[in-house]
C-alpha cells in the first residue's frame, strides 16, 4: 500500500520559517517526480514545487520562487524548506507524485497523494 506522509506543517508568524518533510512507503519512487501543491480554503489546490527523480532539476510557482526551496533524500523522502513565510501562504500542503516532470503541473497529473499538512501563517 502505496502512503505519502506530510509532517512539518504549523503556526508561524509572518516572515518566519518552516520545513515540511514528506516520507513515502509502500514502493519505491526512485524514477518519480516528487512535488508539493497547496489548497487554501475556498480555492483550488494549487502547484508549489517540484522535483525531478534524480534531485537535479526543480520549479517553483512564481509565488514561492526565492523563498521555498525543495529538496530530495534519496527515492522516497522530499522536503520543502519555506522561508520568509507570508499570509497568503497558509494553507494545506500536499505532497504528491508521478513518473515525470509534466510540462504544467496540475493536480489531476499525480498518482499519489498525502493527507496534507497545514500551514497558518500569522499576520
Amino acid at each position: 500500500q502505496v502512503q505519502l506522509v506530510e509532517s512539518g506543517g504549523g503556526l508561524v508568524q509572518a516572515g518566519g520559517s518552516l520545513r515540511l518533510s514528506c516520507a513515502a512507503s509502500g514502493r519505491t519512487f526512485s524514477n518519480y517526480a516528487m512535488a508539493w501543491f497547496r489548497q487554501a480554503p475556498g480555492k483550488e489546490r494549487e502547484f508549489v514545487s517540484i522535483v525531478n527523480w534524480s534531485g537535479t532539476f526543480t520549479r517553483y510557482a512564481d509565488s514561492v520562487e526565492g523563498r521555498f526551496t525543495i529538496s530530495r533524500d534519496g527515492a522516497n523522502t522530499v522536503y520543502l524548506q519555506m522561508n520568509s513565510l507570508k499570509s497568503e501562504d497558509t494553507a494545506v500542503y500536499y505532497c504528491t507524485a508521478r513518473p515525470m516532470v509534466p510540462r504544467n503541473p496540475k493536480p489531476g497529473d499525480f498518482d499519489y497523494w498525502g493527507q496534507g499538512t497545514q500551514v497558518t501563517v500569522s499576520s
